[in-house]
């Protein structure tokens, strides 16, 4: 089973929408939701006391103490550098996707999409990958999500491929076990075998190998169904 675990900051000004990613994401055994905020003021508040890994922040939240856009977004940026984030927005405007680019953040995620995107967005950007979709083009010189998967994985048997989509979901080994009726000792070693094929030795690099080759994760729908 993998030991990733992604603590995540969830923050917009809808106590709806908050409440049902929150849900969606709390269910999957890689990531940890540890706090939410509802405007630039609590958001910070929050990075001043809590170690996170992950912001999935909106872009426009009006009238917390910080503002937000690329006001926001660049005070983030300099005030923790270290921080991955992924902007979950209505705002899709190509300019924008651009701007944000630039500033150094690693997603920008249209909320059109649903929540099994975002779970991807999450892993890709912990992994060191970038992943944009929205209704723009990804910023030049970005790989978009869905472009075509790396020669490599040819190497790998359909079962093998099917444990990968599934592990970089967010499923554990015991979990794709349950779904496709194996142990988890053989999952555990197709998922290796298809990690040696791949040149790839830690969990980290297979995320990012995934995300940046187009692999077609599983949304969160498909992942789910039995």
């Amino acid at each position: 089973m993998s030991n990733i675990k992604i603590r995540i900051v969830l923050a917009d000004d809808h106590p709806v929408l908050l409440s049902g990613v929150k849900h969606e994401l709390s269910v999957l055994p890689t990531l940890e939701i540890v706090g939410t905020a509802t405007d630039s003021g609590e958001l910070v508040k929050l990075l001043n006391t809590i170690e996170c890994d992950v912001c999935v922040t909106d872009y426009a939240m009006p009238g917390g103490e910080y503002g937000d856009g690329m006001t926001l977004l660049s005070y983030l940026r300099r005030t923790w550098p270290a921080l991955k984030i992924v902007v979950f927005t209505t705002i899709e405007n190509s300019a924008i996707v651009q701007e944000i680019s630039k500033l150094g953040v690693q997603s920008v995620l249209g909320k059109s999409h649903d929540t099994g995107h975002l779970i991807s967005a999450i892993h890709a950007v912990y992994a060191g990958a970038t992943y944009y979709r929205t209704a723009s083009r990804a910023p030049e010189g970005e790989v978009p999500a869905g472009s075509a998967a790396s020669s490599r994985t040819q190497t790998l048997t359909t079962r093998e491929m099917e444990v990968v989509r599934l592990f970089v979901s967010g499923l554990s080994i015991n979990e794709i076990a349950e779904r496709l009726h194996r142990t988890k000792q053989t999952i555990s070693s197709q998922k290796s075998r298809a990690m040696r094929k791949l040149g790839i030795d830690r969990d980290a690099d297979l995320y990012r190998f995934a995300f940046e080759t187009g692999i077609d994760v599983p949304t969160d729908a498909s992942r789910r169904q039995e």
